[in-house]
């Protein structure tokens, strides 16, 4: 006899569905709140470090003083590169994206990690800690040798921020540059079940390794509808300084055309997302600081017009962009710093995963043809 099969419940884009049970990150999209494992995300921002946050992801609690200390060292210990990964480097075209050159590299960093395939939850949090450490310096390393500059080596002190900075420039930045910096890698650390967490958690879930799910999640986040927002709205502000137009003229004449405006607009978010209100004041400060308030102002008119035109809201990527701009960082490693940061997040995910795994597996709802009947292959 036969049975019925169960209606499958569908929907598009996966929207408004609860995939898991995570303790990693809480979003409300309505108020815009963002919390790390209980922990408010202005908060972190105000009151800890990249690196805790790290430990926060990957432990369930905050670090005290030692705790902290030990974690920077083993990240510090492990920032140097893998011979034959820095020979890869410098194999790579000057015009190479810098996100498939970051998937490239870290996806032969598993080559020369001995513990690349133990499965271990003390193995992959080593590896967790390996990635976080490399991928600034692979960056680093890529943008020094496309400007025919000898790469800076790092240093087994000193912050993710500062070190990375150094590597890039050659230069020890300041103060409040390393803050700066610090607060952007705090922000976007992690974001719950985005596409690249998902992609990442999906391949994680088949016991593959954490380098393949990383290396996968590296390869969802180059797609422009994920990352690479920041990079289109420097872009924009670029354009608008060189060519001398109203921001909010150019904005509007956009809009008529039906073209949009990156940095608006968010999945989950239907107000002002919390990342975008911190980045806001930083953008604010930086440009005080450094006598270039044109980019605030520019960024406030669009923001205000988009508002007043499309009820839109900026997201974590419309004022990350003039804030690494002004740090010196060229606009096509936004989104690779994007990754730099949220390997904490992708590998708590992972981890996360393994403690009680299951093969994820959705359905398709079928809306092809049925009944079709095979002709011989003369008669098709």
């Amino acid at each position: 006899m036969a049975t019925q099969e169960t209606p499958l419940i569908q929907a598009r884009g996966l929207e408004g569905v609860v995939a898991l049970d995570s303790e990693l990150c809480f979003i409300d999209g309505q108020q815009g709140t963002l919390i790390y494992r209980g922990y408010d995300i202005f908060d972190l921002a105000r009151h800890t470090s990249f690196e805790e946050v790290a430990y926060l992801l990957w432990n369930g609690h905050l670090p005290n003083r030692s705790e902290r200390d030990e974690l920077l060292a083993r990240l510090q210990a492990e920032r140097t590169l893998p011979p034959m990964v820095a020979e890869l480097l410098g194999m790579t075209p000057e015009d190479a994206s810098p996100m498939a050159v970051l998937r490239s590299a870290v996806s032969a960093l598993a080559l020369f990690d001995a513990e690349a395939d133990d499965p271990s939850p003390e193995a992959n949090y080593r590896k967790a800690i390996r990635l976080t450490a490399r991928i600034p310096v692979l960056l680093a390393a890529f943008d020094r040798r496309r400007k025919g500059l000898p790469p800076v080596p790092p240093r087994k002190h000193g912050s993710t921020a500062f070190d990375f900075l150094h590597m890039l420039t050659g230069e020890e930045p300041g103060e409040a540059a390393e803050r700066t910096f610090d607060t952007c890698l705090v922000l976007h650390a992690e974001h719950g079940l985005n596409a690249s967490t998902f992609a990442a958690r999906v391949i994680g879930a088949t016991l593959s390794d954490i380098y393949s799910a990383v290396t996968g999640a590296i390869g969802a986040l180059k797609g422009p509808l994920h990352g690479g927002a920041n990079i289109e709205v420097m872009r924009m502000l670029l354009e608008i300084d060189r060519t001398g137009r109203d921001p909010v003229q150019y904005v509007k004449e956009k809009l008529a055309r039906k073209e949009r405006v990156m940095g608006f607009g968010h999945r989950v978010y239907k107000t002002l997302d919390p990342r975008a209100a911190i980045l806001r004041d930083m953008v604010e400060a930086l440009s005080e600081e450094r006598g270039q308030r044109k980019w605030y102002d520019y960024s406030m008119k669009i923001m205000e017009t988009m508002e007043r035109e499309k009820g839109l809201y900026p997201n974590v990527d419309f004022f990350s962009a003039p804030v690494y701009y002004m740090l010196g960082i060229a606009p096509d490693l936004f989104t690779p710093i994007f990754a730099m940061s949220r390997i904490t997040g992708w590998t708590a995910h992972l981890l996360e995963q393994w403690k009680d795994n299951r093969l994820i597996r959705p359905r398709a709802a079928y809306v092809g043809p049925r009944n079709l009947a095979v002709r011989p292959l003369d008669e098709r």
